[in-house]
Formats: C-alpha cells, structure tokens, sequence
C-alpha cells in the first residue's frame, strides 16, 4: 500500500516518506469518535442505523480525515493548541485506542512516554514497580536486572527502593516512570509533555536520552508546546487544528505557519 497523501498547504507541499523504505507508521484517512455525556448509551437500534443517524448530539469527533506516513528513522513534531487532538493522534499510534474510521497501521513496537505514571501502582514499593512496569512493557526479567541499577541511577531514586509509589512526590514518579519507559527497546518513541513535572536538570538529562534514541535510529513523535524543543528534535511537523491535519511539512515552516494562525509561540 503506497504512503497516504498528506494535506497540500498553499505554503507548502508536505514531505512524504520515501518510496524505497516501508513506512514504519501508516495513517489512512483516520478518525475518532468520543461522546460529550460519558452516562448516554447507545440503544440496540442504533447499531442497525445508518452512521449518519448514529450520530448523536453529544458525540465530536477530536480526529477526522487524517492522513500520513513516517518513514523509519524520522522525528516528528506534532503542533496545535490545547483540544485539537494531538494526544488523542499519539494515542491512536500506540494502539491504546482504536479508529472509528480509517485505519492506523504500526509496523514496530512502540515506547508510550504518553501519561508514564499512569500503570504504577501505589501500593507497591519503587522496586517492585520498575519490574511490574517493565515486564508488563515486555522486558524479561533478566533485562531488568541487568538493567535495574541503570534505570535506579538515571531515576537518582536509589534512597527510596522499597518506598510505597504512593509516597513518592510527583517528580520523583514521573523520574522513575522515564527512567523505565526510555529503557524500553522499541523502534517508535511517543513523548507527550511528559516533563512538564520535574526540574530543569532533570529535564535536560531526559532530552539527552531522547536525543541518544534518535541518534540509534529510533522514530519519534513528540508533542510539545515548547517551540525550542521542538526544534531541537523534530525535522518535520504536523499541525492539527479542529481535529484535522492541516499541514504536514518541515518543522520550522510548521510553527511559522501556526504562529501567523494564532499570533503565538507553540
């Protein structure tokens, strides 16, 4: 199946993954449905009718008709105010929820540095987590042992090993959460504002991470709205407004365009 065609910009044509290389991601034509009211439910008529009168009032839909490619080995910046629907797209790609419409096709595994803290257990010490953590993220327990003392130091957590997570302060979650997930040997890295937590120099030790992934080949898709950051790693972006990709092209002519929209930086 040939690259989907990404949207074509009067300020621009986007850039498509080249021919000769499989995309390891392939977005056709995708879209997703939420509901507005989480108590409406949908009655067993309703699964007999047509999509139109499907549709209800209290459904949106945060993702439709979007379309693209990414070549192995290619870092992409997804740009757009807050509710377009650029956690939902990373979500999509790591396959934790599922297209209404179209189709998402990964071709590799995927490390969600996407919501990190969220498969912790409270009641567990810090230990046991990085093992339960891993293991559940396919890492067999040899490699986190090998591993453990990698992941502890990177954490700068090594005080508290047998602590309840539920005892650690934000930060030191969302330390521990990256430490773990960044050792994950998975070709695709999803980063979502993961480090809005946690101080600069931690901050600045992570991005040496990530950039140590990119380096080794891996592909990234990145949410930010942090316009340095995005451009320190991102060669191409994807700018999404009211649910659509409305420009898929080089990362600087992404956040020009998003700029003059919006009279803001990202």
């Amino acid at each position: 199946m040939p690259p989907a065609t990404s949207p074509v910009s009067s300020r621009g044509v986007s850039p498509a993954a080249s021919p000769a290389i499989a995309p390891v991601i392939e977005v056709t034509d995708a879209g997703i449905r939420f509901r507005r009211n989480r108590r409406s439910r949908r009655s067993f008529k309703d699964l007999f009718a047509s999509r139109k009168r499907r549709m209800r009032q209290d459904e949106f839909w945060p993702l439709r008709h979007v379309s693209f490619s990414v070549a192995p080995g290619e870092a992409i910046g997804v740009v757009g105010r807050n509710g377009q629907g650029k956690s939902t797209l990373l979500k999509l790609v790591a396959e934790v929820i599922i297209a209404d419409e179209g189709s998402v096709r990964v071709g590799a595994g995927v490390a969600p540095l996407i919501e990190i803290t969220g498969g912790f257990v409270d009641d567990l010490s810090v230990r046991d987590n990085v093992y339960l953590t891993a293991g559940l993220h396919g890492m067999r327990k040899a490699q986190i042992d090998q591993q453990f003392g990698e992941i502890i130091d990177f954490a700068e957590i090594g005080d508290f090993l047998d602590t309840p997570y539920k005892h650690l302060s934000s930060g030191m979650r969302v330390r521990i959460a990256f430490a773990v997930i960044s050792r994950l040997d998975e070709p695709i890295i999803l980063v979502d504002e993961v480090l809005a937590v946690g101080d600069r120099a931690f901050k600045e030790k992570c991005y040496r991470r990530i950039q140590e992934l990119l380096d080794g080949g891996r592909t990234l898709f990145f949410v930010s709205h942090n316009e340095k950051d995005l451009q320190r790693f991102c060669t191409r972006g994807l700018y999404l407004d009211k649910g659509k990709l409305v420009l898929d092209a080089p990362i600087d002519e992404v956040l020009a365009r998003y700029n003059d929209d919006y009279g803001v930086t990202v």
